[in-house]
């Protein structure tokens, strides 16, 4: 049973909520600003772009590998004092980043701050449906969202200002002052949470969990840079499925796992990842194309293309606040397919833009398919944990966010394997519109097939709905 071991200064709520937006805005935020430098930081170190992405990648690889794990460390150690832990080691790989003389050195930080990150989001998810009564379920989804939203959409503009104003190594620095804030804000003023009948770690589980991922997500990843035929992505492909079909196995058979899969016996829960997967994988990879679609083909600057995707954001924001009305109306399986639909439509818009598109269509389109994903992410949020009991809520975290983290690799490695197999310039060099958008015609096909997995939803009604 979770125990509050330190009364707060203010109320708990408003002391999570503001922890919990600083910390996954950063976390967010450096799985995309560093795109936009990636030129920049080859030219100073003396690399080739392509070797740069190692730097993109030791994040996003080591992000995968220590979320597993985080729900038990969090309900073993104590949630605030992991997740203080977790950003402290984030905000000091960001300061390091900043400093990093070599490529090695920048890869290395980087994954140092990927270990911060993958723990960041877990925890924190599972403290803020802590503190929360479960007939506010809909609020915390709306206080989740805001990062998720606002943090892709600002990456590229903001990284094309600091890379242009100042030097790629603020894209790392900016994160200091806010993880810093963060990190003594929550220290004085968090409530300690710990889950006094945690299990023992489940060595098999992690070590299974931690290569499975990791290599999994280093073929996603790389997968369209590479070739798909590479033997390093086959062979590390076809090894971390092989991991992970194992880790199924042992965590079936294991008394107390560190991944407890038995919850996807519970229907609500199954159907919302599967759905999260989906709609995370379109929505990420289409805000991985259109910056390509932008720059490349319809040669418009960094900025420009950062400032025709932000209105996305902005549709997010106001997708979240009309979430409430239209979830009490319609209840989250017709809710969910629905906004999926919108979703859909707007991908589809998406791959009519051409080099006489007006940008305020464009920003109108980006607005429009916002409001369809903020509509999701409040009901997969508030839904996914509905039917669980609240024990459970550290490790149902773990599994949800690494549900979110494969959707994002699988939509980014589909897409950007269709603009691979298609080809991004013609035979006469000219740039080939075509490729951006099928990529867009098979997001868009791809969320309906979510809107048809959001239809298996049960139709009751959880708590704050």
């Amino acid at each position: 049973m979770l125990t509050d071991l330190k009364k707060p200064l203010l109320r708990p709520t408003v002391v999570m909520s503001t922890v919990f937006v600083a910390s996954m805005f950063v976390s967010i935020l450096d799985a995309t600003i560093v795109n936009v430098a990636l030129p920049k930081i080859s030219e100073d170190l003396g690399v080739s772009p392509v070797d740069a992405r190692s730097a993109v990648v030791g994040y996003l690889v080591s992000m995968a590998m220590v979320i597993p794990a985080s729900g038990w460390f969090g309900d073993r150690f104590g949630r605030k004092r992991v997740l203080l832990s977790a950003l402290a080691a984030f905000t000091i790989a960001s300061a390091l980043c900043g400093l990093a003389d070599n490529l090695v050195e920048l890869t290395v930080f980087r994954i140092l701050q990927g270990l911060g990150g993958g723990m960041l989001g877990p925890v924190a998810m599972a403290m803020m449906f802590h503190v929360f009564p479960p007939d506010q379920r809909m609020r915390v989804s709306q206080i989740m969202v805001a990062p998720t939203a606002v943090a892709p959409a600002l990456g590229p503009v903001l990284g094309g200002l600091l890379v242009d104003k100042l030097s790629w190594r603020f894209v790392f620095y900016v994160n200091v002052p806010i993880g810093i804030c963060a990190l003594l804000f929550g220290l004085f003023l968090l409530t300690e949470q710990r889950e006094s009948s945690a299990d023992r770690f489940d060595i098999a589980g992690f070590l299974l969990s931690c290569g499975g991922s990791g290599l999994l997500m280093f073929a996603l990843t790389e997968g369209a840079t590479l070739g798909w035929t590479s033997p390093v992505i086959v062979a590390s492909g076809l090894a971390g499925i092989a991991l992970l079909v194992l880790l199924v196995v042992v965590e079936l058979r294991t008394p107390t796992p560190m991944l407890d899969l038995r919850l996807f016996a519970d229907r609500m829960f199954r159907t919302v990842n599967v759905v999260t997967v989906l709609s995370t994988a379109t929505f990420l990879g289409a805000l991985f194309v259109f910056p390509l679609l932008y720059q490349n083909a319809i040669g418009a600057s960094a900025l420009t293309t950062g400032l025709a995707a932000f209105p996305e954001a902005i549709g997010v924001m106001v997708g979240t606040q009309l979430a409430m009305r239209v979830h009490r109306a319609a209840g989250p399986r017709r809710h969910l397919a629905l906004a999926l639909v919108n979703i859909a439509v707007g991908m589809a818009l998406l791959g009519l833009i051409g080099q006489d598109t007006d940008p305020w269509l464009t920003r109108l389109i980006m607005f429009y398919l916002g409001l369809g994903m903020g509509n999701v992410l409040s009901v997969t949020r508030a839904a996914a944990f509905a039917t669980l009991p609240p024990p459970k809520t550290g490790v149902a975290s773990a599994l949800f966010s690494t549900s979110g983290q494969v959707g994002a690799a699988v939509g980014v490695a589909l897409l950007g394997s269709v603009l691979a197999a298609v080809g991004t310039v013609t035979a006469a060099g000219q740039p080939n519109l075509a490729a951006y958008h099928l990529a867009f015609f098979v997001a868009a096909a791809l969320t309906l097939v979510g809107a048809g997995c959001a239809l298996a939803i049960p139709d009751a009604p959880e708590p704050g709905s």
